[in-house]
């Protein structure tokens, strides 16, 4: 079986939030879900599936505590590791850069030579021109809980099930 790991960036909590759903979901330990303010890299390493979330802040960015990890992450060698992305935002208020924060994990995981699992469509979201899609497809799993935390448990479960078929 695959060990997972789950690293969240939260200032307000809502990513942490949603990491610990998604944990619950799959079953992953709470020793498994990590702030990202605590980045290990023996540890970080120690994962086959890495799931990596931040909320989006200014305009598409990361959550602060993502700034120095993610360069160190960048230049690890992660062949053969997997990785899912998750991000939340504002859709309604900020539609030009919601979960604009996907495309900075995308683009640290690829480059370090990850399996990175494909994005949820962007059918039934409010998005414009968010550097956290791509072809029609948010980098990862994309939750707006200001406006449609109605959606959330449904876009979980949808997005687990995917992350399932991954492993």
């Amino acid at each position: 079986m695959s060990k997972i790991g789950i690293y969240y960036g939260s200032t307000g909590g809502v990513n942490e939030g949603i990491a610990n759903k998604i944990a619950q979901k799959l079953g992953v330990a709470g020793s498994d879900v990590h702030n990202i303010a605590n980045y290990d890299e023996n540890e970080f390493k120690s994962y086959d599936l890495l799931l990596l979330g931040s909320s989006t802040w200014g305009d598409g960015d990361l959550q602060d505590d993502w700034f120095d990890p993610i360069d160190k992450i960048k230049a690890l060698d992660l062949k053969g590791k997997k990785v899912a992305l998750f991000s939340n935002g504002d859709s309604a208020g900020y539609t030009d850069t919601f979960c604009g924060a996907l495309k900075f994990l995308y683009e640290a995981t690829t480059a370090a030579g990850a399996q990175v699992l494909e994005g949820v469509s962007t059918d039934g979201y409010e998005v414009g021109a968010s550097e956290g899609v791509k072809d029609g497809k948010f980098l990862g799993l994309a939750i707006d809980e200001d406006n449609e935390s109605d959606k959330t448990d449904e876009r979980i479960d949808a997005w687990v099930e995917k992350v399932k078929a991954f492993l």
